[in-house]
């Protein structure tokens, strides 16, 4: 029935959808192909590329006609970030809205499920708090590109699917616009200053690894966090002293070192170069402290949106013990405790701890507490300290993997009133939810939080009841 469908064929296409992840979904035969780089409405010709029982994967050749709702993409390399930016936002959020639904659907078995509201972003372009981009001597060559460019410099992004590949961003659509000065700057300074050679992550030689920038979109303040190999300020000083020449608005200057062979972008020590060791935002009158490290919501403006959907659903009165788990630096758990009675949040990770309660000091809150808390075994051990109340809500905001399974089993015992789950993976979050269907709770509503534009990701505010 499939005989058409087999590695290195080449078939033409219309693509039907969007599938999760991001890659067009179009069928042959009703067998399912997933094709990289199209969009719902376009009829391409493609080659398959990978096969497997149940679907396979092919790349566009040709685009035969294009689809009603593409757009033209602002960003050449659109395809590495923002994979959906040559499809119109209204579609986008179609798209990903009839993903949620499908999911929950198909494979939560929630016959009836629809999605109650949709929160599209604005702007959806520049909203980007924050940007991490890798130093290379492996530059990635575009075919449209000259030949003999300048191979063995590159900063920018990874190619997907290449650890060791890095292509050249001169411009980035997602960021706020002085993120690109400053990256041509840093570009400049490096190729002119031959002992400012990037790291290889094969041989583990050099020196530059990272340029992570960090905004504040509502306080005008900006970071650069400058990740080194080792520690040498002598070497680094003129890429310092020309961005502080030439970017007046930087209020913080930092340099992580990472002496590690990971390829990750923070340090085992910082070193502060100037100004602050941290820059501020503000969320709704809360303003947070945020340290080279520290994790925050990467677009402010739908963080916002997203926290007053999650205290909507809440529906707090001020009479209400909440528990915030996998709390993070505690912003949710901050943003409603003016609302509630008390708030306790639970989280693993130390450092994020310590963020959440030095910006619990700095915005007055006194009705909260912050606990040190591995979840997947926390509550099932009894770990809990008794003069603890239960709580009448419970917030969820799991990593993308979800609930540990204990910690889903052990949820209803907590007897709240309500429980809103926060997810960025609607797969585990359906996964979860039936669960505690089954064990006898309701989901009530569910909406939309569109925190990416142009990209496959998704969030959503689950409101459940007894």
């Amino acid at each position: 029935m499939y005989q058409s469908v087999v590695k290195g064929a080449e078939l033409e296409l219309k693509i039907e959808s969007l599938a999760y992840g991001g890659m067009g979904l179009a069928r042959k035969d009703n067998f399912v192909i997933f094709v990289k780089d199209s969009i719902p409405g376009q009829t391409v010709s493609v080659r398959i590329y990978k096969k497997r029982k149940g679907y396979a994967e092919a790349r566009v050749l040709q685009i035969i006609t294009e689809s009603p709702n593409a757009v033209e993409a602002c960003c050449n390399h659109y395809w590495i970030c923002s994979k959906n930016q040559k499809l119109s936002y209204p579609e986008q959020l179609k798209e990903k809205a009839e993903q949620v639904e499908d999911i929950f659907n198909r494979l939560g078995g929630l016959s009836e499920f629809k999605l109650d509201e949709i929160k599209g972003a604005d702007p959806i372009y520049h909203y980007r708090n924050k940007m991490e981009f890798t130093f290379s001597p492996n530059r990635w060559v575009l075919s449209s590109e000259p030949e003999g460019v300048h191979r063995s410099f590159a900063l920018g992004l990874h190619v997907p699917g290449r650890f060791d590949k890095i292509l050249d961003i001169n411009e980035c659509h997602i960021q706020p616009k002085i993120g690109n000065k400053i990256l041509s700057i840093s570009r400049k300074v490096c190729l002119e200053n031959p002992k400012l050679v990037p790291y290889d992550p094969k041989t583990h030689v050099g020196f530059l690894r990272y340029l992570v920038l960090r905004f504040g979109i509502n306080t005008g303040h900006l970071m650069i966090n400058i990740v080194t190999a080792y520690d040498d300020i002598n070497k680094l000083s003129p890429l310092i002293d020309t961005l502080l020449e030439q970017i007046p608005e930087i209020t913080s200057l930092v340099n992580n070192v990472n002496t590690r062979k990971s390829d990750v972008a923070f340090g085992e020590y910082e070193t502060l170069l100037y100004g602050e060791p941290f820059i501020q935002e503000k969320i709704g009158d809360l303003v947070f402290d945020i340290s080279a490290n520290s994790f925050f919501q990467t677009n402010t403006s739908q963080g916002e949106t997203l926290y007053e959907e999650v205290k909507k659903a809440s529906g707090l009165t001020g009479k209400e013990i909440v528990y915030d788990l996998y709390c993070g630096t505690g912003t949710i758990g901050l943003y409603l405790a003016d609302n509630a009675k008390y708030v306790y949040g639970f989280e693993v990770i130390r450092s994020a701890l310590d963020d959440a309660e030095i910006n619990s000091d700095r915005n007055g809150i006194k009705n909260i507490q912050f606990l040190k808390a591995n979840l997947d075994t926390f509550f099932k051990s009894g770990q809990l300290p008794k003069k603890i109340p239960k709580p009448n809500i419970v917030i969820i905001d799991p990593p993308r993997a979800g609930m540990h399974p204990d910690m889903v089993k052990y949820l209803p015992k907590l007897n709240a009133e309500k429980i809103v789950y926060v997810s960025c993976n609607p797969t585990t979050q359906a996964r979860d939810i039936v669960q505690l269907v089954k064990s006898g709770w309701k989901l009530k509503s569910m909406t939309l939080v569109d925190m990416f534009p142009h990209t496959p990701h998704i969030e959503t505010v689950a409101l459940l009841k007894k």
